[in-house]
């Protein structure tokens, strides 16, 4: 078996170690809070009530790529670490996970900040299951994941490309 063939299969045994906790985990149902009468929060979030949270499951494809899935009964919050090899990636990573958390209004299930550890966390309530498909927020999720790995080695390409093509115009200037 070829190096590229394995690594898609640990990338596809990765996703769908993903998919189907997820799939486990959204079986969510409208619950309102113990602590105060007619509030109904993400009990995730909130952390009100012990008795209503379920087990984290981390799901690490290495020490730099993981995702934690935080499930409670109304709620759960899934949390993206990216990998990052080097300090460009950190930085391409970065400015990309802030110019998507500016426009998370537009991502229903996008939160603002993400959890301390993680470069992007969602948050899906009992709400949106009702509003929208489990299996299509469930395959967003995974899409999202295959696509910001994409979308970040083509940015880092592109960025050597340009820093390239500066340092050869630069270095003319010395030959003359």
């Amino acid at each position: 078996m070829s190096t590229a063939a394995a690594g898609g299969s640990a990338l596809d045994a990765y996703l769908n170690a993903v998919r189907a906790t997820l799939t486990a985990a959204m079986c969510l149902e409208n619950f309102s809070s113990q602590v105060v009468e007619r509030h109904n929060k993400p009990e995730v979030e909130v952390k009100a009530s012990r008795e209503v949270l379920l087990n984290p499951v981390t799901i690490s494809r290495s020490d730099k790529e993981k995702v934690l899935i935080e499930p409670s009964i109304n709620s759960v919050r899934v949390s993206i670490s990216i990998k990052q090899l080097d300090d460009v990636d950190k930085i391409l990573c970065h400015k990309f996970m802030r110019f998507m958390m500016l426009r998370a209004e537009h991502f229903f299930i996008l939160r603002r900040k993400p959890v301390q550890g993680y470069d992007i966390s969602f948050l899906v309530t009992n709400f949106h299951t009702e509003q929208m498909f489990k299996h299509k927020l469930v395959d967003f999720i995974i899409e999202f994941m295959q696509a910001i790995d994409k979308e970040l080695s083509e940015m880092k390409i592109t960025l050597n490309a340009r820093a390239r093509t500066v340092a050869e115009e630069f270095m003319k200037n010395f030959n003359n």
